[in-house]
């Protein structure tokens, strides 16, 4: 995936069935609801938590996808280039933490 296609695209639905953008604080909330869903599934399904039998039909595909549109939503309406941003950001975790977790004795 192109992280700056995705940012396109979202910005083309948007515009052709959303209407507008929400404001950034009500992207802001909808963006931390859908990682709630996310950490109810994680916690229910993987974690120590039994899962309710109306979350068994629940897709983590699905949950994550929509955190995804939200931080694209966020990063269009801010005028954030999501995809230099995490570029920029791998280089810098590739230099800083190159040999970082190889010499952590808790992951060994």
């Amino acid at each position: 995936m192109n992280i700056k296609n995705a940012q396109q695209d979202v910005d083309h639905w948007i515009k052709e069935h959303g209407v507008r953008y929400f404001n950034e604080l009500t992207n802001m909330a909808q963006l931390t609801e859908e990682v709630g869903e996310v950490a109810r599934i994680i916690a229910r399904r993987y974690g120590e938590q039994s899962e309710k039998e109306s979350d068994k039909g629940k897709d983590l595909g699905e949950e994550l996808a929509d955190v995804l549109f939200v931080v694209l939503c966020l990063a269009n309406q801010t005028g954030v280039d999501l995809q230099k941003a995490f570029d920029d950001r791998m280089y810098k975790k590739g230099k800083r933490d190159h040999d970082r977790h190889h010499n952590n004795e808790k992951l060994k």
